[in-house]
């Protein structure tokens, strides 16, 4: 995809494919509750999205992705899996502070970021793994300063 996406757009993308998942289409009403917007909103970014061919919606239909769509929402989501798992399982933040900062983060990290995030994430955990004195060190230390 040339043009990349707003976060606005990706967080729609995101949650059309919750719904996907979860019930095999996604509908503006729950598109609206979910993401706290107006129908009017959601009808706008779906045009938008229509339009780069990334969902396949129509006017009081089901929405649904297209395979470029799908894919674009899979990555997008993979972000947010890994940073979450990253700030939870390795920095020790609460459930939701993680998934809150995730949240904020994968719509503006670059793909070079992000590839070597990854890398570095699996990095601690296979040191971590070999060396468990090492994370049971980093997590006492987190625990001295809260």
């Amino acid at each position: 995809m040339s043009e990349k996406l707003s976060r606005s757009q990706e967080d729609y993308l995101e949650e059309i494919r919750n719904q996907v998942i979860e019930r095999g289409f996604a509908k503006v009403t729950d598109i609206s509750k979910a993401l706290n917007v107006k129908k009017a909103s959601v009808t706008g970014a779906l045009n938008a999205l229509s339009a780069r061919r990334l969902i396949n919606y129509e006017p009081y239909s089901k929405i649904t992705l297209t395979e470029e769509g799908e894919i674009f929402a899979k990555e997008i989501m993979l972000k947010h899996e890994n940073l979450c798992d990253f700030f939870e399982n390795i920095l020790g933040l609460s459930k939701t502070e993680a998934s809150e900062n995730a949240c904020r983060m994968e719509h503006i990290v670059s793909e070079e970021f992000f590839a070597n995030f990854v890398k570095f994430s699996r990095f601690i955990r296979d040191y971590g793994a070999k060396n468990p004195e090492f994370l049971n060190e980093y997590r006492t230390l987190l625990k001295k300063n809260r």
